[in-house]
């Protein structure tokens, strides 16, 4: 049984009021909270008292030389809006800065080329009847909305029939990786096939059903897990001949693959990207624009004859440093 941890120092009371709000805003607020839990253990256990957040006290709390620059920087990000939040009630809290740089990503993500797309759909859409298994009817429609909307897999596993409208073609994600609800568009080819998947296969599904279910114990349908998706995934890499290395493909490459091209299209279309890129980033439902310009990078790394225009042009925009992969 998990053990409640029991807040002790003078900050006790604030931290929690302070994470109490973040909760009611629907974040989870997770990490953050855990970080505070250090805060709160280091300012008892250091003999401190009452509510004094000095800068001597704060840096000696986030730049613990036994700990890497990660650390360093998530620490400075908590307490940086902890010590706003503070000061914002009256106290004195040193708000730091947030100076901790953290190196360019260099992992490059699989990009599925169009021939491994096509081959890796025809392996899909063909492969050998499984019984007692709904992987024949779900796979070829679950794998072609990744692909065709750039979801993450989790969300994609996540949603019901009801969060998908298909008069309008748009889709519902609830409260995803960043407790963000967000409005996805779909191809009309995309939506067609949606259609007649609902009509077809969950013809006697309800609204609350699984909009891309997994057969559990031939009880009816479950909700498919990540771990299965994957082993469905290796399966048809295998059949469509496309090595499986260090770098992928991974069932994310279809996401990696959606902004990229969207970012290639735009740059060769003369599309203004100060201009785009906050949609896309709304659109991946990511938490700030590190993630969105990593791919603004990864773009300009994979196809070297639009690299100049790119940063002749948006260079400013393109981060050298300050993102670390984390499955954008």
């Amino acid at each position: 049984m998990k053990i409640a941890y029991e807040w002790k120092s003078g900050f006790a009371v604030a931290a929690q009021n302070y994470i109490s709000l973040k909760h009611q805003t629907g974040m989870k607020f997770e990490t953050q909270e855990r970080y505070l839990r250090h805060f709160d253990t280091f300012y008892y256990n250091n003999g401190f008292e009452g509510i004094q957040l000095t800068k001597e006290i704060i840096n000696d709390f986030i730049y613990d030389p036994n700990e890497r620059p990660v650390s360093h920087h998530n620490k400075e990000v908590v307490m940086r809006d902890f010590a706003m939040y503070l000061a914002n009630r009256g106290y004195h809290a040193y708000v730091v800065e947030i100076k901790t740089k953290l190196p360019r990503c260099k992992f490059i993500p699989h990009i599925f080329t169009d021939d491994e797309t096509n081959r890796m759909f025809r392996a899909i859409d063909n492969y050998p009847q499984v019984a007692m298994s709904y992987r024949n009817e779900v796979d070829p429609v679950l794998f072609r909305f990744l692909y065709g909307t750039g979801v993450r897999i989790s969300e994609a596993l996540n949603l019901v029939l009801e969060d998908v409208n298909v008069d309008s073609g748009i889709v519902t994600i609830h409260a995803a990786k960043n407790m963000k609800d967000r409005l996805i568009p779909m191809a009309d080819s995309l939506t067609k096939r949606i259609i007649i998947f609902m009509n077809g296969f969950h013809r006697y599904s309800n609204d609350k059903m699984w909009l891309f279910p997994s057969c559990h114990n031939n009880e009816g349908m479950g909700q498919m897990d990540k771990s299965t998706a994957y082993n469905h995934f290796r399966d048809y890499l295998v059949m469509a001949d496309i090595p499986h290395t260090a770098i992928g493909p991974r069932i994310h490459s279809f996401r990696h693959g959606f902004a990229v091209k969207c970012l290639k299209n735009w740059v060769l279309s003369d599309n203004d990207l100060t201009v785009m890129l906050p949609y896309l980033s709304a659109y991946m439902g990511h938490s700030d624009f590190r993630a969105t310009q990593y791919y603004l990078r990864l773009t300009s790394d994979l196809y070297p004859d639009i690299v100049k225009r790119v940063e002749t042009e948006f260079g400013y925009v393109i981060p050298e440093g300050g993102f670390i992969y984390d499955e954008c």
